[in-house]
């Protein structure tokens, strides 16, 4: 999180550190004449930082109920909370950030960090500290409908080769619901008849309902499914023999 020019908002542990002012850091003057000269920055003023947990506490901290996001059981709605920070990395000057605190309904807390200008309208702040939710359910949809988690390999380079092609399938899915959205938009009429407010969108799954119904599996004779298999099976005793023969070792010729 150190480049500037990278717009960030990451969610931190409960006790990181951050200043509700910028403290001043350089380097300690060299008591006496023995010893090396110091090298890394440190800390010259007594503020102290607070862990973000604590704020949460705070008294004159100011909260804000926010509609999150529409979800099939109504709205998801949090407590949130916006303060101007500072944080030092070991070493680094002070970086000034924002901090996000989001009280959940049941009580706990999940703090965030964003890079964001100062000018920054505390709603835009919000939003931004959310879409964590978004990556992690791309990423459940890879595992669980486009099979990221059935893979194994013992190269390297075949995980890039299945990452790559998750991907692909993941930016086609994004396209196809996108492609969908704009052909066929939800019916405001049928909304009213369920009593929704806002009807749900297409998802992976249905892609690749869809995908199968396009692209359907052919079907294997008996003759086919038997020759398959059987060929299978020597490919299999053809690499087991190949590993026993590397693992034979010359004989000594002396």
């Amino acid at each position: 999180m150190a480049a500037d020019h990278v717009q960030y908002a990451a969610q931190v542990p409960a006790d990181t550190l951050v200043y509700l002012s910028e403290p001043q850091v350089g380097m300690p003057p060299k008591r006496g004449t023995r010893g090396r000269l110091r090298t890394r920055l440190q800390g010259l003023s007594g503020e102290r930082p607070h862990e973000v947990r604590a704020l949460a506490q705070h008294p004159q901290i100011a909260w804000q109920r926010v509609q999150v996001r529409l979800t099939e059981r109504g709205w998801l709605t949090a407590d949130f909370a916006v303060q101007r920070v500072w944080t030092v990395a070991a070493g680094q000057r002070p970086r000034a950030e924002w901090l996000v605190i989001r009280r959940h309904s049941e009580g706990d807390c999940s703090y965030t960090l964003l890079n964001a200008p100062t000018d920054t309208p505390q709603a835009c702040l919000i939003v931004w500290s959310c879409r964590r939710y978004f990556t992690e359910r791309t990423f459940e949809d890879a595992k669980t409908e486009i099979g990221w988690d059935e893979f194994q390999a013992q190269k390297y380079r075949a995980w890039e080769h299945h990452l790559a092609l998750t991907a692909a399938a993941l930016w086609f899915v994004a396209q196809t619901k996108l492609a969908w959205a704009q052909a066929y938009p939800r019916d405001p009429e049928l909304a009213r008849e369920l009593a929704v407010e806002v009807l749900p969108a297409l998802s992976t799954a249905n892609v690749r309902e869809l995908l199968k119904a396009v692209f359907p599996v052919p079907q294997l004779t008996l003759e086919q499914a038997t020759d398959l298999v059987i060929r299978h099976l020597v490919n299999r005793a053809r690499s087991t023999s190949s590993r026993l023969k590397s693992q034979v070792k010359p004989h000594d010729s002396s």
